[in-house]
């Protein structure tokens, strides 16, 4: 007899249903497990035997086959240990085969028996969903796959006994509750408002502007200036997660292992990595091929501050998920693809020292040192980022009698309407564009109609700032999101004129 037990692998956010197959039979007494395991599911056997032992079952004195069906895909990761231990305990007759067929499942064994939590729960209840099956999880997991809905039936079992326990009648699992999102630490929730920031009149209204039109911001200032509490302020300016963004974060934070008692994403993600970090970290990778900070920042905001330390190839990197919204990883045994639709939002210094104009620090290598340390950005990479401002320093005293502006609370309405009229265009036009930052080129000119006086400026600033076509198409999208905000149909001479000051660098270019 062979034991049959429905599991699953992933590749990327991409789930493979898995046959796990166990047959006991006569020979030499061992346990194999074959189809391309990697390390941690070859040393399942171990787990499952001593789990088998300390609820006093013992394998029998046989040869014990596990096969991994399809062969010829690499298996990774613990979650195998419960399939494969459901397929010894029904091959010995100890589990019937009924109560297994029509299940999904995945879990970490403890040498106790205990069930431990995985990452991936999520997108495998999806699977299970979509292949009209249950799913038997960890108790600590099942929270998390009741968002696959309503008709799916979750056993959710914290030992391997509980779940025998289960199936003998002898105990009943309850269904796990669905979690509230609401009910998520203060800690977790705090977003910087913007009335902390002083003064920046100027780098408050650019903030605004991107946050409308999910355009890609870098800002260039001495330290101090506000810059990394400007890109913390973002997220609170930015509208609720749709259903299918918070499904689409959630689902990626699964596979990393990183939703928190199997609550949904509801807050738009901020990451700030730093600028050591290593090309797997940002762009994904690794002997698992796991997402990045990119891919963690999906639907979200990407804040790398001291812009021009992080190594050349990963701010080149960041070039395609720019354009694509996705990002490709391919390696000798994986080639994945995660979503990595993010706002990217830059800082960085005028020079390395950090002061340009000030006589008394000035770096006394200047402009020599400007023009080098801004070198180390790419014409390319600097095209993709539809607005670049200066931050200037704000003296301190003027900081501490200064009121504030603007809360959160107050600009976030703007950027709502805004993004609203975006949606409404683009849906008639039935495009899946939500915001301009991402609309085609050869849309755009439909959609940003231009006043006569509007594209005599735009030509001439063309003219002399030498824009790329990339450039130029970007100017477009900015003013037509600042034309979005005023509520005009057509783009007018001013909105060009603000669009324009946001490609204008005046240190070391």
């Amino acid at each position: 007899m062979v034991a049959h037990i429905k599991t699953v692998a992933f590749e990327g956010i991409d789930v493979t249903p898995v046959d796990v197959q166990v047959q006991i039979g006569p020979g030499l007494p061992a346990f194999t497990v074959v189809g391309l395991p990697d390390k941690a599911v070859a040393e399942s056997r171990e787990r499952v035997r001593a789990a088998l032992n300390s609820i006093g079952l013992a394998l029998p004195a046989k040869k014990i086959i596990v096969n991994l069906a399809p062969a010829d895909l690499a298996k990774e990761g613990s979650h195998f240990d419960l399939p494969i231990a459901l397929g010894v305990l029904v091959a010995m007759g100890v589990v019937p085969s009924d109560a297994v067929q029509n299940y999904v499942a995945l879990g970490e064994l403890s040498l106790d028996g205990s069930l431990l939590p995985v990452a991936g729960v999520l997108p495998a209840a999806l699977m299970a969903v979509s292949a009209n099956a249950g799913i038997i999880c960890p108790e600590a997991s099942g929270a998390e796959a009741v968002w696959a809905g309503e008709t799916l039936e979750v056993l959710a079992a914290s030992s391997l006994l509980a779940y025998i326990n289960h199936v003998k009648g002898r105990q009943i699992l309850n269904p796990p509750a669905m979690p509230n999102p609401q009910q998520v630490p203060k800690s977790q929730n705090y977003m910087p408002d913007l009335r902390e920031v002083k003064g920046q009149a100027t780098a408050r209204r650019a903030l605004e502007v991107a946050a409308a039109g999910g355009h890609n911001l870098l800002m260039i200032g001495p330290p101090g200036s506000g810059k990394s509490l400007l890109a913390s302020c973002l997220p609170s300016i930015l509208p609720a997660m749709q259903a299918k963004e918070m499904l689409e974060s959630s689902i990626i934070a699964s596979v990393s292992g990183m939703l928190q008692e199997g609550r949904l994403t509801t807050t738009r993600p901020y990451r700030d990595p730093h600028h050591s970090s290593s090309m797997a970290a940002i762009v994904g990778g690794g002997r698992k091929a796991l997402p990045g900070e990119i891919s963690l920042a999906h639907c979200g905001v990407l804040f790398m501050d001291e812009f021009p330390e992080f190594p050349r190839g990963v701010l080149e990197s960041l070039r395609q998920p720019l354009e694509t919204g996705k990002v490709t990883i391919a390696r000798a045994q994986a080639h994945v693809t995660y979503p990595a639709d993010f706002q990217l939002i830059a800082a960085m210094k005028p020079v390395r020292s950090g002061y340009w104009d000030d006589a008394g620090r000035a770096c006394n290598k200047a402009p020599r040192c400007a023009v080098y340390y801004h070198s180390k950005i790419s014409g390319p990479l600097l095209d993709r980022i539809d607005i670049h401002i200066e931050v200037p320093a704000v003296d301190t005293l003027s900081m501490l009698a200064d009121g504030g502006g603007e809360s959160s609370a107050e600009v976030a309405p703007r950027v709502q309407r805004a993004q609203e009229r975006q949606a409404e265009r683009y849906v008639k036009l039935g495009l899946e564009n939500r915001l301009n930052a991402s609309v085609r080129g050869e849309v755009l000119a439909e959609i940003a109609p231009l006043e006569p006086d509007a594209k005599t400026m735009l030509e001439e600033a063309t003219r002399q700032m030498q824009l790329s076509m990339r450039g130029y198409t970007r100017v477009l999208r900015v003013a037509r999101t600042i034309a979005d905000m005023a509520a005009n149909d057509t783009i007018q001479k001013g909105h060009i004129a603000e669009a324009i000051t946001y490609r204008q660098l005046s240190f070391g270019r």
